[in-house]
C-alpha cells in the first residue's frame, strides 16, 4: 500500500475539478495540490455533439493536461473509492492512501437513464457520458447507422441533432415538453430554434412520451404513446443528468433533496475542510435561492475557483449568490443564448414583470459581408427596473453578449443603469452606435414602463 501526503486533494479532474486544483495553487502557491481522476483523458463537456460533426475525432475536443501541469499541480490517474473524514485520508482502487487537509469533491455527473423506460439496455442505444472512451464507441456505432432517434430536446439532444444532420443522417428527435430548449428559452426562441431544424431535415416529434424501444439484441425501433413506430438503427438517450455523488453519500457527507452535496456560500459541505463543486454540488437559483438541479460547466467553474480562494481563509467577497442561468448555443448558424429567467419562470416566482425586445445586426453597415440579423429581449421588474432576464438571437458575437446581459443581471443593475451604459462599437464587430440592439431593447422596456 502507497501512501501519499497533500495539502489539497481534489478528486475529479474534468472542468471543476481543474479550476479548483488551479486556482487553489495560484491562491495558495506553497500547497502541495493534486487531482485524482479516473479518466486519462478529460474531454470537453461542452464540446461533446461537435466530436460528431464539426471536429473531426474526439483528440480535438481534449482538455490538456498542460492546463493542470503547468500550473504546478500533480495529476494521479486512479479512482479513489472511499473518504475518510475523520481520519483525513481517501483510499484509491489501486490500493494507495492519499492523506490531506482540504479535500474539493468534483465528481461531476452521470446521465440519467429512465428506469421506466423498457429497452435501454439493448444494443446501439447510447447516452452522452463524459468518458472518451464511450464516447468513440458512439462514433463507431454512428458508421454504421443511418437512422438515428435522439430522445430528449434539451442542449445535448439539439446539438447532436444538428451536427449530425450535417453529415446526412436520417435523424428523429423527440422530446416530451411542447418546444425544445423550453427549460432555458423563451418560446421565441424555442421555435426559432425549430425552424432550422426543420429546415436542416430533422424530424421533430414534440409534446411526444416515449413508450418503449424495441428490438432482438440492437434497436431497431423506438415506439411512442399513442402508437407512432421510429425506425431506429441507433438511439441516443439525452434525458439529462444525476449528480454523481455515491462517494460522498457513502463517508456521510450530506446530500439535498436532489441528491447533490449540500454547500455553503463558500463551496464548503458541514465539515469546514470538505469542499463541493461542479455538478455533484448543491445549486440555489440567484433571484429566490430555490433549490435546482442546473448544471452547466460556466456554473462549475465559478464554483470551483470561489472554493480554491476560499479553502484556507474565507472571504465575504468571494461567495457564490446563486445560479444564475446563462445558456448559449449555435443552431444551423445561428446563436440563441439567454440568461437569468424567462419571462414564464419569471410570472411563476411571482415577479411583476415587463419585457421589451429590438431587432438590428451585429455589424454595420448591413451592406458588410457575414452580417447577421440581431434581436434582443429584455425582462424587467416592473416595481424597481432591475433587469431579471434577457434573450438573444443573432450571429457568434452573440455568445459574448449574453455575458454582458448576465453581468448586468448579476450586478442588479435597472433599466435605467442600462440605458446610460458606454459600448464600444466597431463596423466589423459590433452593432451600429445608432442602434445598438441591446440598448434599443432597453429604450422600449423603458416606454413600457412609463
Amino acid at each position: 500500500m502507497t501512501q501519499k501526503n497533500v495539502d489539497i486533494l481534489v478528486i475529479g479532474g474534468s472542468a471543476a475539478g481543474i479550476v479548483a486544483a488551479t486556482t487553489a495553487k495560484a491562491f495558495h502557491p506553497e500547497k502541495e495540490v493534486l487531482i485524482v481522476r479516473r479518466e486519462q483523458q478529460a474531454v470537453v463537456p461542452c464540446g461533446i455533439p461537435y466530436i460528431y460533426g464539426t471536429l473531426e475525432c474526439i483528440d480535438q475536443n481534449i482538455i490538456p493536461a498542460g492546463h493542470i501541469t503547468d500550473a504546478g499541480v500533480e495529476l494521479m490517474i486512479d479512482e479513489v473509492e472511499s473518504i475518510d473524514r475523520e481520519a483525513k485520508t481517501a483510499t484509491t482502487v489501486s490500493g494507495g492512501v492519499i492523506s490531506w487537509d482540504k479535500l474539493v469533491i468534483a465528481t461531476g455527473s452521470l446521465p440519467k437513464v429512465p428506469d421506466w423506460l423498457p429497452g435501454t439496455d439493448l444494443g446501439n442505444v447510447f447516452t452522452i457520458p463524459k468518458d472518451a472512451g464511450y464516447l468513440e464507441e458512439l462514433r463507431h456505432a454512428l458508421e454504421k447507422s443511418k437512422k438515428v432517434v435522439i430522445i430528449g430536446g434539451g442542449f445535448i439532444g439539439v446539438e447532436i441533432a444538428d451536427e449530425l444532420s450535417k453529415k446526412g443522417f436520417d435523424i428523429t428527435l423527440v422530446e416530451l415538453l411542447p418546444h425544445v430548449l423550453q427549460m432555458a428559452f423563451d418560446e421565441e426562441l424555442s421555435v426559432r430554434a425549430e425552424e432550422i431544424l426543420g429546415s436542416a431535415g430533422v424530424k421533430l416529434r414534440l409534446g411526444c412520451r416515449v413508450e418503449r424501444i424495441e428490438g432482438a439484441g440492437p434497436v431497431s425501433s423506438v415506439r411512442l404513446a399513442g402508437g407512432e413506430e421510429l425506425e431506429a438503427d441507433l438511439v441516443i438517450l439525452s434525458t439529462g443528468y444525476l449528480p454523481n455523488t455515491s462517494l460522498a453519500a457513502e463517508a456521510g457527507i450530506r446530500l439535498n433533496e436532489l441528491g447533490a452535496i449540500r454547500v455553503d456560500e463558500y463551496m464548503r459541505t458541514e465539515n469546514k475542510d470538505v469542499f463541493a463543486v461542479g455538478d455533484c454540488a448543491e445549486k440555489f437559483t440567484f433571484f429566490t435561492r430555490i433549490v435546482k438541479g442546473l448544471m452547466l460547466a460556466s456554473t462549475a467553474c465559478s464554483e470551483a475557483r470561489i472554493a480554491g480562494m476560499n479553502l484556507y481563509k474565507l472571504s465575504r467577497l468571494r461567495t457564490f449568490g446563486g445560479t444564475m442561468s446563462i445558456f448559449s448555443t449555435a443552431i444551423g448558424g445561428t446563436t440563441f443564448a439567454a440568461a437569468g429567467v424567462t419571462e414564464q419562470v419569471a410570472i411563476e416566482r411571482g415577479f411583476d414583470i415587463v419585457s421589451a425586445s429590438a431587432q438590428g445586426i451585429d455589424k454595420h453597415p448591413k451592406t458588410l459581408p457575414g452580417v447577421h440579423g440581431q434581436w434582443v429581449k429584455l425582462i424587467v421588474n416592473r416595481e424597481s427596473g432591475l433587469v431579471l432576464g434577457g434573450s438573444v438571437i443573432g450571429g457568434a458575437s452573440a455568445g459574448e453578449l449574453i455575458n454582458v446581459i448576465g453581468v448586468i443581471i448579476e450586478n442588479k443593475m435597472t433599466i435605467h443603469e442600462v440605458l446610460t451604459l458606454q459600448f464600444g462599437t466597431h463596423p466589423l464587430l459590433t452593432g451600429p452606435p445608432t442602434g445598438y440592439p441591446l440598448l434599443k431593447a432597453a429604450e422600449n422596456v423603458a416606454k413600457k414602463l412609463r
